[in-house]
């Protein structure tokens, strides 16, 4: 009885040791999605950005090469989940790629992560007839999505904006415009 009363009383202490509070900052640490309470436009404040897990996987246009957001350090990123499957996908193409033409010689980068696409060569050939220039991860399997933690995975498209830092700045959980991005990708760039 004892030994059981002790082992209860080191166990309260440990989860006591580790709590941190309801007052306690969130800083740093790896990103974890959270739900936003039915928002589907979501900004965070520098001080509650959290760092994205490293995005990296096979070049969807380049069978071979990896591609990664490691690969872009110091750059406000913004990645997005599509399939070529996915019919609000298809209607924000032209969008996405008007935004990268803007956003590049400001110093921002598009990256797209492919989803849930089985077969290759029809997502290059989206790729290709859409007239997509930025560069997307293949990710046939979800296992880079996965390393999203929490993140949604039946909410495609989304995008997810990262500063400069790579810690998540915005999310939108919808399709997206040009104009929807820009003041978003123009605000991170201007932080110091």
């Amino acid at each position: 009885m004892k030994r059981t009363i002790g082992a209860l009383l080191a166990a309260a202490l440990l989860v006591a040791g580790c709590s941190t509070g309801k007052d306690a900052v969130v800083s740093g640490g790896t990103f974890s999605f959270v739900s936003p309470g039915g928002q589907v436009d979501i900004k965070y404040p520098i001080a509650q950005r959290q760092t994205a897990p490293t995005l990296a996987g096979d070049d969807l246009m380049n069978e071979g090469k990896q591609l990664s957001i490691a690969d872009f350090p110091g750059q406000v990123l913004v990645i997005n989940l599509w399939g070529q499957w996915c019919g609000p996908c298809r209607a924000e193409a032209p969008e996405l790629e008007s935004a990268s033409k803007q956003m590049a010689p400001l110093g921002a980068k598009l990256i797209g992560l492919d989803v849930r696409d089985p077969a290759r060569s029809v997502a290059q050939d989206f790729v290709r007839d859409r007239g997509i220039t930025y560069p997307s991860i293949w990710d046939a399997s979800g296992r880079v999505l996965l390393s999203l933690e929490g993140y949604p995975r039946n909410l495609i498209p989304s995008t997810i904006v990262l500063d400069k830092q790579h810690r998540v700045a915005a999310i939108f959980l919808r399709d997206v415009l040009a104009s929807d991005l820009m003041p978003t990708v123009k605000g991170l760039l201007a932080e110091k």
